[in-house]
C-alpha cells in the first residue's frame, strides 16, 4: 500500500546531492522548510507558467502542510524537470512509467550565479569571524519556555507551528484557568501537534482487529497475538521506529516525543495494559494504528476491568483520524460494553467506519441477511439519521473463499477492499485539515467549559450555606447548563455529558473556581475569528 507519490530512493545519489545544495539555497531561514514565499522566488527560475507551478506545489505539498521538506522538494524538482521536457503535470505523472532515477535536474535560469555569490558571501563572513545566520528556535521549545511572549505569526513556517503558537498564547491560559484538563482533556504538548495520524480498531474479540493490521502491514508486529479466544488483552499502539521492539505503557506515557502523556490520568492499572510496538515500515511512516482489547460480551463483561475502558476509548477517539468498528457475521450482537464504547464516541461520528469482516464465511443470501441485521443493530445504538458507511470484506492474508461466497462475492469484496484502502490512503493528506478541525472543536469546548465553571462559581453564596448550595447546583446541573446556554446563546449540542460532568464535579470546591474573565474569552474568539483564517490564508498554495 504505497503512500508517498514517490520515495526519495527513486532519485539518483548524484541528483540528491545537487538538490540538497539547491534546497539549502532556497531555504532562506535554514529551518529545513521551504515556505510559499521561498518557493515562488526559487521556482520562478524554471520559467514555467504560473499555472504549471501551481500544479507542482499542489502535488508536492499533498499533505497541505503549507511548506516543502526535502523529500517534497525533490518531488517538485522532478515535476519541473518533466514539465520542461513537455510533459503535462498531473497527479499520476510520478506513479506512471517515467524513469525517475535518471531524470536530469531541471534548468534553473541564473541559479549557478546566485549560488556562487552566496558562497562568496559566506566565505567573507567566515573570514571576518562573524557567525552566519542562526535558524529560529524549534517550536518544541515554546512549550517548555516560561514566557508566553507574543511571537508574531509571521515567524511561523507551517500551519501546525501556527496552531502551536495560538494554543500557547490564547487557548492554554483559558484551559488552565478553568481546569479544562481535569474535566475534559489533558493540556496539549508539542508531541500532540507533531503526532502522525492515528487509526483505531474497535470490536468484540475475534472479529479480526489484529489480523486487519497485519494484513495492511503485510507482516506481523511485535506483541501481536491472534487466536479464537480474547487474545489482545491490552491497547497496543503500532507505530514507526528504528527497530522492532515493544515498549511498556508506563515508559511510553512519560516519553516527551510521544503523544500519550495524557493517558497517565487513567492510572497504573491502565498503563500496565498498554504498550507500544515499534517497527520500521513505510506505511507506519504515515499512519499509527491503535489495536484495542476485544470488547466483552455476556457474562464476561460482569468481571469488571481494572480501568475505565470507555474513558480510554474516548481519549483515543479524540486523537484518532479514523475509527474502524469491526464485526463478523457470527458476532453481530452489540453487548452492553460495546454500546457504552460506541456512545463514548459521540461527537466523532465523521471518523467512524464500520467493517463487516470475515464476510467470505457466509454465502450471498446469508450475507444479505447479516448486512440487514447489522444495520438494524447499529441503528439502535448510533442515534444518527445518516446511514453509516459499511465496508464488507475479508481482511486477512488468505485468498477469498470462493466456494462459499461465489464469484459475485469475490468481486464485491475486492471493490470494498479498494474503497477502504483509498479511505486509509487519504488520511495523511487530510491530517492537517483534521488537526485544524480538532483544534477548533477543542477551543469551542474550552470556551463552553469556562462559561459553565464561572457560572457555578457565580451561583455560590458569599458567606453561609456553601456546602448546601454546591450540592443543589450539582443536583440541578442540567438546569445550570440550560441557563448558561440561554445567557450566552450557545448551541445545546456543544455541551458536555451531564452525568459525566456531575461525577467529576463532586470532587471540587466550587468556591475555588475562577470568575468569568471576558478578556480570555475574547482572545479565544479572536483566535477563531481572525487568527486561524489568516493562518490558513498564509499557507495555502502560493500560486492561488
Amino acid at each position: 500500500m504505497e503512500f508517498d507519490p514517490i520515495p526519495i530512493g527513486s532519485c539518483s545519489k548524484e541528483n540528491q546531492i545537487i538538490y540538497q545544495q539547491w534546497f539549502n539555497y532556497a531555504d532562506s531561514d535554514g529551518d529545513g522548510r521551504i515556505t510559499g514565499s521561498d518557493a515562488t522566488k526559487f521556482f520562478a527560475m524554471s520559467n514555467l507558467s504560473r499555472q504549471d507551478l501551481k500544479q507542482v506545489w499542489a502535488i508536492a505539498d499533498s499533505k497541505r502542510q503549507g511548506y516543502l521538506g526535502f523529500a517534497e522538494f525533490i518531488i517538485a524538482m522532478q515535476l519541473i524537470s518533466l514539465a520542461q521536457s513537455g510533459q503535462p503535470i498531473t497527479q499520476d505523472l510520478l506513479s506512471s512509467d517515467v524513469e525517475l532515477k535518471n531524470l536530469k535536474p531541471p534548468t534553473m535560469d541564473g541559479l549557478d550565479v546566485l549560488m556562487a555569490k552566496k558562497r562568496h558571501k559566506e566565505k567573507e563572513v567566515d573570514s571576518n569571524g562573524n557567525s552566519p545566520l542562526q535558524p529560529s528556535p524549534s517550536s518544541s521549545s515554546w512549550f517548555s519556555s516560561k514566557s508566553t511572549k507574543k511571537v508574531s505569526l509571521s515567524s511561523v513556517t507551517s500551519i501546525i507551528d501556527g496552531l502551536k503558537k495560538l494554543y500557547i498564547q490564547k487557548l492554554r491560559p483559558l484551559e488552565a484557568t478553568y481546569r479544562f484538563n481535569d474535566f475534559v482533556s489533558p493540556l496539549l504538548t508539542n508531541s500532540d501537534f507533531e503526532a502522525k495520524p492515528m487509526v483505531m480498531l474497535l470490536g468484540q474479540y475475534s472479529t479480526g482487529k489484529t489480523t486487519f493490521i497485519k494484513h495492511l502491514l503485510k507482516s506481523s508486529y511485535p506483541g501481536a497475538h491472534i487466536g479464537p479466544e480474547p487474545t489482545t488483552d491490552r491497547f497496543v499502539v503500532v507505530m514507526s521506529g528504528p527497530d522492532e521492539r515493544s515498549i511498556p505503557g508506563n515508559t511510553v506515557a512519560v516519553q516527551a516525543d510521544m503523544p500519550f502523556s495524557g493517558l497517565t490520568s487513567f492510572g497504573t492499572a491502565f498503563l500496565s495494559k498498554f504498550e507500544c510496538s515499534q517497527m520500521p515500515h513505510p506505511l507506519l511512516d504515515h499512519i499509527t494504528f491503535v489495536d484495542s482489547p476485544g470488547v466483552l460480551s455476556g457474562e464476561k463483561q460482569r468481571t469488571q476491568r481494572a480501568y475505565d475502558f470507555t474513558g480510554v476509548t474516548s481519549w483515543f477517539a479524540a486523537k484518532c483520524d479514523l475509527i474502524l468498528l469491526l464485526f463478523d457475521p457470527h458476532k453481530l450482537d452489540i453487548s452492553d460494553e460495546f454500546k457504552r464504547v460506541i456512545s463514548s464516541l459521540r461527537g466523532h461520528d465523521d471518523k467512524i467506519r464500520v467493517v463487516l469482516n470475515k464476510a467470505d464465511q457466509v454465502d450471498t443470501q446469508q450475507l444479505m441477511r447479516v448486512y440487514g441485521a447489522l444495520m438494524w443493530s447499529l441503528g439502535k445504538v448510533l442515534n444518527t439519521p445518516e446511514v453509516m458507511r459499511v465496508y464488507i470484506g475479508s481482511f486477512n492474508d488468505k485468498p477469498i473463499n470462493d466456494a462459499v461466497s461465489g464469484p459475485i462475492g469475490k468481486e464485491l469484496f475486492e471493490k470494498e477492499q479498494e474503497d477502504l484502502l483509498s479511505d486509509l490512503k487519504d488520511i495523511p493528506k487530510k491530517a492537517c485539515d483534521r488537526r485544524i478541525n480538532e483544534f477548533v472543536k477543542r477551543a469551542r469546548a474550552a470556551k463552553i467549559h469556562a462559561y459553565i465553571i464561572s457560572h457555578l462559581k457565580r451561583e455560590m453564596p458569599a458567606m453561609m450555606g456553601k456546602a448546601k448550595a454546591q450540592q443543589k447546583l450539582i443536583d440541578n446541573l442540567a438546569a445550570a447548563f440550560g441557563k448558561v446556554q440561554r445567557e450566552f446563546h450557545l448551541p445545546p449540542g456543544d455541551f458536555p455529558d451531564v452525568e459525566h460532568f456531575r461525577e467529576t464535579l463532586s470532587g471540587y470546591n466550587f468556591d475555588k473556581f475562577e470568575k468569568l474573565k471576558p478578556k480570555m474569552i475574547q482572545a479565544v474568539d479572536d483566535m477563531l475569528g481572525y487568527d486561524i483564517p489568516n493562518l490558513l490564508k498564509n499557507f495555502r498554495n502560493p500560486y492561488d
